[in-house]
């Protein structure tokens, strides 16, 4: 299926890493439950790697889409008409625009994982959100998929 340049679809996933943590965390309750027995530990492994497992899950499902004519990150939905020029962030620009440049009515879709990012100013004069701020590691895909629904 070919993708028209209009369209860009990607899930922020948590890296590996996180699920070996999830693990580890699973690890840490059966121990705390191994004084009360075999089955207290079992409960423990399984129930705290689960519970783990389910927030590295919902963490790393942020989705980031360009799809007629919206962009959509998150629960936010922007028309493409009210966006203005995608400006494709590299690692220091994109760590500056997340700490010292960054602006507190922003919207701001970010994964201290992901190193790169685009950010489009608002241009919709009635809201008061100056920029978007998104996380991405295809920034220059994102950034030509918005200027394409734009027209």
């Amino acid at each position: 299926m070919q993708l028209s340049p209009a369209h860009h679809d990607e899930r922020l996933t948590a890296p590996r890493s996180w699920w070996g943590i999830a693990v580890l965390i699973g690890i840490a309750c059966a121990l705390m439950l191994l004084p009360l027995g075999l089955l207290p530990l079992l409960t423990g492994l399984v129930g705290g790697t689960a519970l783990a497992g389910m927030a590295v899950s919902s963490y790393g499902s942020a989705r980031v889409r360009v799809v007629n004519g919206a962009l959509t990150a998150g629960d936010a939905r922007i028309p493409v008409t009210a966006l203005g020029e995608p400006e494709v962030l590299d690692a220091e620009e994109s760590r500056a625009w997340r700490t010292y440049k960054a602006d507190v009515r922003a919207f701001m879709l970010m994964r201290s994982y992901v190193l790169t990012a685009v950010r489009v100013e608002i241009t919709d004069p009635a809201d008061p959100t100056p920029y978007v701020y998104l996380s991405t590691r295809e920034p220059q895909a994102l950034a030509a998929a918005i200027r394409a629904a734009k027209g």
